[in-house]
């Protein structure tokens, strides 16, 4: 296995080495003189539209294969091998660009920005994956998603890590998307883009730090399953919560489980619930209290959050290039520092008022102010959620996929000893054994 997926990365950097970028330029370069040159762009030119609707049209049939592969077919195999194309195509050749993910940002800057009007390709990227969990589950994660890709293939030395530790670290997903929204909604930056950890490694290119993020996770990647996916990656929260509704779930085994806990130890995610009985008396009546008070606590929580978010609007607004700018402009009229920036140079050229532009940048103080209360909020309702999921309790006969946290990567179906029964009952039939 190891060798192979040596082979895999191999004709990974070979096909990038051979693939080339489409696109086109939307204004043509400055005259400048003196024998300037033109920088090596970072980032990879806008794609012509026929070549992005074959691009939602690539990611349409990869995430309905995906889901047959899953549902149907049921093979680890093919799933592995659909992963290392979607790694290759959506990753090395698309250079991870346009994603569902990132995706999310534009989704929600158009909401709040009138003048802002998405392509309708990057509309797809993100709701396909979104309607295919709601009926398979997430097969957009199992095989298409390159960032899970590329985590997957250096995976080696999987080690299971205690479930208080998972839930606590996957908190910080939710604060990740709730900041990304904040950021996205007051146009101030797409913090999901900006610090994906894995487009430099696509793109062989990016700031030091990212490339050290990215290296980092991926070395974390070869011995905790898919560490981005599970405890950073925004788009997934969605997925978590729209997989419990999927009409078509992952199933351990195609007819009756022997409990022979292979399953469990053949999963990476720690996505496998256990069976569990009924709460012995005493514990029932303690769990009860205890919720109850958790429900109590949950508007505390909720409020807390919101006015915590909101209390540090002066640190986040700073993201925004307009209060950056002000903060500049303040200081140099004070007198607090010497010289002029770029920025400032150019603002100072335009003629445009001082005044105007302290207001501009008090008003964005007070859209992070409002929005500090949603994000503070949504991560101390989260917290509350949480909590109050530790005191309700599921009754299970059987070893079964849990539909938020499994990726449907399908290495449980080769540990299986009825799915074996199964695919030999199917050879006997077609003849082939």
């Amino acid at each position: 296995m190891i060798r192979s997926r040596r082979i895999v990365i191999g004709i990974a950097f070979l096909f990038i080495s051979c693939s080339h970028a489409w696109g086109i330029e939307r204004f043509p370069p400055p005259d400048f003189e003196g024998g300037y040159e033109m920088p090596s762009p970072t980032t990879p030119h806008p794609r012509q539209d026929i070549y992005e609707y074959i691009d939602v049209a690539v990611l349409f049939a990869a995430l309905c294969v995906s889901s047959y592969l899953i549902q149907k077919k049921r093979s680890r195999r093919a799933i592995f091998g659909l992963m290392v194309f979607s790694l290759l195509y959506f990753g090395f050749y698309r250079k991870g660009c346009v994603c569902p993910i990132g995706a999310t940002q534009n989704i929600v800057l158009s909401i709040f920005d009138s003048e802002y009007v998405v392509p309708i390709t990057v509309v797809a990227f993100f709701l396909l994956p979104l309607v295919f969990t709601l009926f398979f589950g997430r097969s957009f994660c199992a095989a298409v998603c390159p960032l899970g890709a590329v985590q997957d293939l250096v995976l080696s030395r999987p080690i299971s890590i205690p479930t208080w530790i998972e839930r606590s670290l996957r908190l910080l997903a939710y604060v990740y998307l709730g900041a990304a929204v904040l950021f996205a909604a007051t146009g101030s930056a797409f913090i999901i883009c900006r610090y994906d950890p894995f487009v430099a490694i696509f793109r062989l290119t990016g700031s030091l730090n990212i490339l050290i993020l990215g290296g980092c996770l991926l070395l974390i990647g070869v011995f905790i399953g898919r560490p981005y996916c599970r405890f950073l990656c925004p788009y997934g929260v969605i997925l978590r919560h729209l997989s419990r509704l999927s009409k078509w779930r992952v199933t351990i085994t195609p007819d009756e489980c022997i409990q022979c806990k292979l399953c469990e130890e053949a999963c990476p995610f720690g996505a496998i619930q256990k069976p569990s009985s009924k709460w012995p008396e005493k514990e029932y009546e303690v769990g009860k209290k205890r919720l109850a008070y958790l429900l109590a606590l949950l508007p505390v929580l909720i409020i807390v959050g919101g006015w915590s978010g909101s209390s540090i609007k002066a640190v986040t607004a700073r993201a925004h290039e307009t209060v950056r700018l002000a903060e500049r402009i303040y200081q140099e009229e004070a007198g607090e520092v010497e010289g002029t920036t770029d920025a400032s140079s150019a603002f100072r050229a335009t003629g445009k008022e001082i005044s105007t532009l302290y207001e501009e940048a008090s008003n964005i103080r007070a859209q992070f102010g409002m929005g500090g209360w949603f994000f503070g909020g949504f991560v101390g309702l989260v917290i509350g959620l949480k909590l109050i999921g530790l005191s309700i309790w599921r009754q299970r006969k059987d070893y079964e996929a849990d539909r938020a946290s499994c990726l449907a990567c399908g290495r449980c179906f080769e540990y299986c000893p009825r799915e074996h029964v199964r695919i030999k009952e199917l050879k006997k039939a077609s003849g082939k054994l």
